[in-house]
């Protein structure tokens, strides 16, 4: 019994890692074509389901599906709403794994496996095609642990151990022993981290007569709960629209079961009626016990999602009441508020909304260069949750300058007056600068965390400059966003101007008094240094800044 129970776990341990090899394999033979699609074909709610259907067909993985999907809400790439289609899609695609899984119990499978492994090892010793190689052997692997524990729970024989018997025996056939194998089953996947293992064993215990159809099902039910656990589980260092991607996940597997549970019974009766499966025989065969398992699961994914695919902006709402953000968390995500996905009729008002963005987006810088004085007199735990905070908003900028250009790029392609043309440019250039004010202040706090960590300390005269630096950049970032919001050609260069020469002066004069400083011994090399190093860098934002400004206003002032 103990080899037997050996073989049986080495089994679901050799099943899982097919499972991973083909997911992974599958996913790296996609490679970006498998983003593009997540994004491209989530339109609406119906295209969104089937993305996410055919998306988990193609990797055999929800888990990967899932995770992809709260990665890409985490990176802004996808909204709250086109994920919640896409989980539901995935949540259909995966029942292609249990199908796999009952033929796996109905017939030999161990006869393919051998061919599959002589071709895959081929592939992969030839390197052009190592990926279908690398699929090839995680089939068979998945092939190979199927027949394994077909072959095992022959071997096990529980429904001839007496013990065993009586024990299941004494769970009757009632709404209580079902909770508990909805527990049971809810439980374990969440330790194991995968429902396909689970659901192999479920097939195990129905196909040797251990547990009823009933209570095989309750399992079922139960993985399904646990099994969005994982997505939760990537979600917890994500933003707050992935949580709530996740916790949308949760919600609509906890929904089926809520109303599978109301109708179980008969419900159950008619998923078995479908396979021709009698629930209450005595013999029942194991092929029929199997398919009827990878019945429940497909209806029970399926029509889940029919119901609930009209309701998504409610679930939305709900997980944004469930979990709220804190108001730090708010300011620091990024989520584009006047370009929502495809352009408008009129190319003239898509460049509006366009312009509004970048009105945003130099707000945000200007919080960001907040948060970064607010950094250099912060306590050591108080600046590395600002040092954090700083990182998110220079990763912010990046993806805020690719989403707006790639917007702008598909504004362009469009039939254009020439001057709506030259704004199409001068916005490409206020949001690439924009995106290098985000980088310089980056560098800014990077230089911060330097003079902390060698312990550097500023002479008065030092922080007194440096004081008059901040304030002229502060004053630069300022006058930017008056620029950017207010209509073209209403303010001019010339305040812009005025701060960047100022900006320049400074940073000369404090250039020139380090160096005196030295000479004279006031204070070391690595203190005028790290000194330097920040007034350089805020003379760098200014040039960025004034770059925007001239984009905006269309003109240029010598530097």
């Amino acid at each position: 019994m103990f080899l037997i129970a050996l073989k049986l776990l080495g089994s679901i341990a050799l099943l899982i890692y097919g499972m991973k090899v083909m997911s992974e394999a599958l996913q790296k033979m996609a490679g970006p074509q498998l983003r593009n699609m997540l994004g491209a074909m989530t339109t609406n709610r119906f295209s969104g389901v089937m993305t996410g259907a055919l998306v988990t067909v193609a990797v055999q993985s929800s888990a990967a599906t899932t995770v992809m999907t709260v990665s890409f809400v985490n990176a802004a790439l996808l909204t709250l709403a086109q994920a919640i289609s896409i989980i539901m899609g995935a949540n259909i695609g995966t029942t292609m794994s249990a199908w796999i899984m009952s033929a796996g119990f109905s017939f030999n499978v161990t006869m393919l496996v051998w061919p599959a492994f002589l071709i895959g090892i081929i592939l992969i010793q030839l390197g052009k095609h190592r990926y279908i190689g690398d699929f090839l052997f995680g089939l068979s692997f998945l092939l190979f642990a199927l027949g394994m524990l077909k072959e095992g729970g022959i071997e096990l024989d529980l429904a001839n151990k007496p013990a065993v018997v009586d024990f299941f025996a004494s769970f009757k056939t009632n709404y209580g022993t079902i909770l508990l194998f909805l527990l049971i089953g809810t439980i374990l996947t969440a330790m194991v981290q995968s429902s396909a293992a689970l659901m192999a064993i479920t097939m195990v215990l129905c196909s040797t007569g251990a547990i009823t159809i009933f209570q095989g099902i309750a399992l079922v039910m139960g993985e399904n709960i646990g099994t969005t656990v994982t997505a939760n589980l990537a979600a917890l260092s994500a933003n707050t629209q992935a949580r709530r991607t996740a916790m949308a996940h949760m919600l609509f597997n906890v929904f089926g079961v809520i109303w599978v549970l109301i109708f179980f019974f008969p419900f159950v009766r008619m998923v078995c009626g479908v396979v021709g499966l009698d629930p209450t025989a005595p013999e029942q065969s194991p092929t029929q016990l199997s398919f009827a398992l990878a019945t429940f699961h497909t209806f029970f994914n399926v029509i889940n999602t029919l119901i609930l695919i009209w309701f998504i902006p409610l679930i939305e709402k709900v997980v944004c009441i469930i979990i709220r953000p804190k108001k730090s968390e708010e300011e620091d995500e990024f989520r584009l508020q006047y370009i929502r996905g495809g352009l408008m009729k009129t190319p003239e008002i898509s460049v509006l909304q366009a312009q509004k963005e970048i009105v945003l987006f130099g707000e945000k810088m200007q919080k960001m260069y907040e948060l970064l004085k607010e950094a250099y007199h912060a306590s050591d735990e108080d600046f590395a949750k600002l040092y954090e905070r700083i990182d998110k908003y220079e990763d912010l900028s990046d993806r805020m300058e690719a989403e707006i250009g790639k917007y702008l790029g598909d504004v362009g392609q469009a039939h254009l007056s020439d001057e709506t043309k030259g704004e199409i440019r001068a916005m490409l250039r206020q949001i690439g600068e924009l995106e290098s004010v985000g980088d310089s202040f980056f560098n800014l706090v990077r230089i911060l965390k330097r003079k902390r960590e060698n312990k550097v300390e500023f002479s008065e005269a030092q922080i007194a400059g440096g004081l008059q630096m901040v304030q002229l950049v502060e004053d630069a970032l300022t006058q930017m966003n008056l620029v950017l919001t207010s209509p073209r050609g209403s303010v001019g260069l010339g305040k812009s101007a005025y701060i960047e020469a100022s900006i320049n002066d400074c940073r000369n004069r404090l250039k020139q008094e380090n160096i005196d400083a030295l000479d004279q011994h006031l204070y070391g090399y690595d203190n005028g240094t790290v000194f330097m190093d920040l007034i350089g860098e805020c003379e760098k934002s200014g040039d960025y800044i004034i770059n925007v400004v001239e984009a905006r206003v269309g003109e240029s002032h010598d530097k």
